[in-house]
């Protein structure tokens, strides 16, 4: 794949590295040239000096044989604007961009140009690290309306159908992890202990399953 980034900083930079690493040819553009600084010195792709959304600068970054393009820069509006480009001049189909402004990213969203949330993303992860235990938001959709969350299961759980836990809490179990594994569960599936149960939900019901979860099985539960 060709894929162009607009904008080096931390995140751009990493992903440029990262993408080379898997074999694909990369291109990147920052209107600042010392931001290049921040690829390694092994880094083989295009560094390309400009404004990211401007057509001149994309074509010079190979964006009318590019595969994918991330806008990720420092700027909400000129990554949307970016990626705007990209998709209705360029006609790339793979196409995201990098949102601050977690409402504004929502409204992207809908108008079909994929955004990743900065802040709401990194406040997740941090909420993950401060609380060992009940619930653990690990992905949300864009209007934050269902979320893929961790949720900390009573012991007496164990040796319980999935199945049946599903039906006490109304919510999708959507994996597991199992001793450091990820698994898709089935019907037959039975929770052993260590299980870590991740479920797909409407964000405002996390706390009606995060008390089922820990409350354990009703009495006569499979």
């Amino acid at each position: 794949m060709h894929v162009v980034i607009m904008g080096c900083g931390r995140v751009g930079s990493a992903l440029a590295r990262s993408l080379e690493k898997l074999g694909h040819d990369v291109a990147v553009i920052d209107r600042d040239p010392a931001a290049f600084r921040r690829l390694s010195a092994e880094f083989g792709g295009r560094k390309v000096t400009g404004i990211g959304f401007d057509r001149d600068t994309l074509i010079e970054a190979g964006i009318d044989k590019a595969d994918a393009f991330a806008a990720v820069s420092s700027g909400d509006n000129s990554n949307i604007i970016a990626a705007r480009v990209a998709r209705e001049t360029f006609g790339v189909d793979n196409v995201v961009a990098r949102i601050y402004d977690a409402n504004r990213a929502a409204v992207y969203q809908k108008l079909g140009i994929p955004t990743v949330a900065t802040v709401r993303w990194t406040a997740d992860q941090v909420i993950r690290r401060l609380i060992p235990e009940g619930l653990l938001s690990e992905w949300r959709d864009p209007s934050g309306k269902v979320v893929l969350a961790e949720v900390a299961l009573s012991p007496d759980w164990v040796g319980t159908r999935i199945t049946a836990l599903e039906e006490a809490t109304g919510a999708r179990v959507a994996l597991l992890t199992r001793l450091g594994d990820g698994m898709l569960p089935n019907t037959t599936t039975l929770f052993q202990e260590g299980d870590l149960a991740h479920f797909a939900l409407e964000w405002n019901r996390l706390d009606a399953v995060t008390a089922i979860c820990a409350a354990g099985p009703k009495p006569g539960s499979d």
